[in-house]
């Protein structure tokens, strides 16, 4: 871990940060003086890396995160910033060492074969066809069996005990943190925010009934007793990437009877239409792949409709580079692969079009640039680099940052249009 920091210590990124001292990013703030802001952070496998430097960097400038959002790589690091300590804690140094201790080729929890294959191609090495013709049978064979080539135990146990470790075993327990407020938090214009409610999203893709899902708010349609899950199985399901890891499921899911919890009596059938706009017969079971597959960039899913100007900015951080050139397809290969950046990608982009202020709070990485998000095998050298990248970008973008000005762009934004 001393070798991440040290390269964000011996760069001039902490003058850059000690001359931010007297700048505002926020209207809310507690008696620490620690401003806040929302956060929501993209999904991209191991480039995740690449958040930590960014948190670590804005963390260090007086910034902590109240509500917090994320799909795959981005919801580990959510989840992580979630339930390691209570909402004014810095994390990002904690989150930093269990990634530096974690071989995050174990993730990659398949037969020894594959775990091999998967590498060569990442790699680009040589052989790798050959590799592939040899094995393709057997992968045929997983695939058609179990969906996916590898089975994501290690990383939900690995999930598991991190966050037990941190006391938060159980939904009911993350529940509990998150609604541990910060002393004196306030608003400094005066506004009234003491029913402020700190929000948790992790966006995972529900299949078997074509569902955009946030947990741990839609939790109660699939089990009886959600507050008894753990926080862990959530992000299994956020980061199931379609094929490489296995659907994550979900059996036994709650019928026609009435909801324990539920105001009114309601039961289930109205939830799913409430929650999901889903009038279809309850599954017993449903299977989840990657949140990405439906938003990758959940940047949506704190916006205010009431046409209030928020009282803090919801900054979004992005580890891609999609849509800066076009592709060429070419080839079938080449075909799946725009056709699956595009679903994974325009949901994210129609909301940006129609809300163009939104650039302003969103830090780009660019991390896909430089390194592979599959490369689960990355060299300690590149994993500080991207750490690192995180970083630099994150200065970069609290230099440049203007809140005030965003709150003018904001307040234009929401006054109608007059025709005629």
């Amino acid at each position: 871990m001393k070798e991440f920091l040290d390269v964000v210590k011996n760069s001039d990124i902490p003058n850059r940060i000690a001359a931010l001292k007297n700048k505002r990013f926020s209207d809310v703030e507690d008696a620490a003086g620690f401003q806040y802001v929302d956060l929501v952070q993209e999904g991209g496998g191991v480039l995740g890396i690449g958040l930590v430097g960014y948190t670590y960097v804005l963390e260090n400038a007086g910034i902590r995160f109240f509500s917090l959002a994320g799909t795959s790589a981005g919801a580990i690091n959510t989840m992580m910033l979630a339930t390691l300590g209570e909402i004014q804690d810095a994390k990002s140094e904690a989150i930093l060492k269990i990634l530096s201790q974690k071989n995050l080729f174990d993730i990659v929890d398949g037969e020894s074969s594959i775990r091999r294959l998967v590498q060569k191609f990442v790699r680009k090495e040589r052989g790798k066809m050959l590799m592939l013709l040899w094995n393709f049978l057997k992968i045929k064979r997983i695939v058609q069996t179990r969906l996916g080539v590898n089975p994501g135990k290690n990383f939900t146990e690995w999930i598991s005990q991190e966050l037990d470790k941190a006391n938060v075993k159980t939904v009911g327990d993350l529940k509990a943190l998150r609604k541990k407020i910060p002393k004196g938090l306030m608003h400094v214009g005066g506004q009234d925010i003491s029913n402020a409610v700190a929000r948790l999203a992790i966006i995972t893709s529900d299949i078997t009934t074509h569902t955009k899902v946030e947990f741990p708010k839609m939790a109660e349609l699939y089990w009886r007793n959600p507050d008894k899950i753990k926080p862990s199985e959530l992000v299994r399901a956020s980061m199931s990437i379609p094929f490489f890891f296995e659907p994550y499921e979900v059996t036994d899911i709650p019928n026609d009877e009435k909801h324990p919890l539920a105001p009114e009596g309601k039961a289930y059938r109205q939830l799913w239409d409430e929650h999901a706009s889903y009038t279809g017969p309850i599954p017993p079971a449903v299977k989840f792949v990657d949140g990405g597959m439906l938003s990758n960039f959940p940047i949506n899913v704190f916006h205010r409709t009431d046409g209030q100007l928020p009282t803090r900015p919801t900054f979004g951080v992005r580890l891609s580079t999609y849509r800066d050139n076009f592709v060429d397809v070419n080839n079938l290969m080449s075909f799946s692969g725009a056709m699956i950046s595009t679903m994974r990608q325009i949901h994210d982009y129609d909301f940006l079009m129609r809300n163009p202020d939104y650039r302003a709070l969103i830090c780009r990485i660019d991390a896909d640039k430089d390194f592979n998000w599959l490369d689960f095998e990355m060299p300690q050298h590149d994993r500080v680099k991207l750490f690192f990248q995180g970083a630099q970008k994150a200065i970069e973008f609290l230099e440049c940052f203007d809140w005030e000005k965003y709150k003018d762009m904001r307040a234009t934004a929401a006054k109608p249009v007059v025709v005629g």
